[in-house]
This record gives structure tokens, C-alpha cells and sequence, in this order.
């Protein structure tokens, strides 16, 4: 078992809809599930700077520091992803967006082979979705905090 650290953004859209990517493990190719953007730390990162500097990476988004703010919810995850098993102990950040379009060209390799695509979602598409979901409780997290958030302009 792996044990690592992570940070993951909830990025929310003035609608209340939460922007979730489309992927997979190169080991299991017909498993496939939606989840938010994020990552494992580098060394020396904190959650904080994982968490941002993944954002950039599988949306293009670059934000400061001061953008994220105090985590909104904190788990572990169990999984397996390329034949090895992990525990991830992981933070979420939540940063409201008046507008986004993705550009996914900041992504790394092992990246640009697992996400295939991302999507907007409202808690109540969540909730309908027979897909897998990541986090688990997603709809009910996004209806808690979505609106917590104050819109900054970003376009």
C-alpha cells in the first residue's frame, strides 16, 4: 500500500456546477469514472500548492495562493491505479469561476492517457448519474459549500 498526500479543487461555476474530469487506469481500460481535478504532492509541496498546481495542469486555471483558502473537506481513499494500491489522505479546496473553458495542453503524460474528458455537473446530474463518481458524496458536498464561495470575475 502506497501512502500519499493530495489536494483536489472543487471548481464551481455560477450555476452551482462542479467541473469533473473523465478517466481511467491503464491497468483496468474498461473501468472508467469522473472525478475532481487534483493530485498527489512533489516533494516539498504543500496540499495547498498540489492542489493548485494541478488545477493548472488538467484545466489550464492558475490561481495564487490566497485562492483557495481553507480546505472544505477532507478524506481517504483507497484504490488501486496501475497495478499498485494507495491510501490517499486528500483535501478539497473549493474556487468559484464566472467562466472557464478547460485547455487541458498543461497536462503530463500519464495524464493525457487516463483524462479523456471533462464535463460540468450540477449536484442534481450527480445524483442521477449511474456513473462512478469521485468523491462519493460529491452532490451533497457541492450543495453544502457551492454557494459559500464568492465569484471572483475570473474569465
Amino acid at each position: 500500500m502506497i501512502d500519499r498526500r493530495a489536494g483536489r479543487v472543487l471548481l464551481v461555476d455560477p450555476a452551482g456546477r462542479v467541473l469533473l474530469l473523465h478517466g481511467g487506469d491503464p491497468a483496468r481500460q474498461e473501468q472508467r469514472w469522473w472525478f475532481t481535478p487534483g493530485g498527489g504532492l512533489t516533494p516539498g509541496e504543500t496540499v495547498a500548492d498540489a492542489a493548485r498546481r494541478e488545477l493548472f495542469e488538467e484545466t489550464g486555471l492558475r490561481i495564487g495562493p490566497s485562492d483557495l483558502g481553507e480546505p472544505v473537506h477532507h478524506e481517504v481513499a483507497e484504490f488501486s491505479y496501475d497495478r499498485r494500491r494507495y491510501r490517499q489522505e486528500q483535501d478539497f479546496f473549493l474556487v468559484r469561476v464566472a467562466d472557464w473553458q478547460v485547455d487541458t495542453a498543461g497536462m503530463e503524460e500519464a495524464e493525457r492517457l487516463t483524462i479523456t474528458e471533462h464535463r460540468w455537473w450540477s449536484a442534481a446530474e450527480i445524483e442521477a448519474s449511474a456513473e462512478q463518481i469521485y468523491p462519493v458524496d460529491l452532490a451533497a458536498l457541492l450543495r453544502r459549500h457551492a454557494a459559500d464561495a464568492v465569484p471572483d470575475g475570473r474569465c
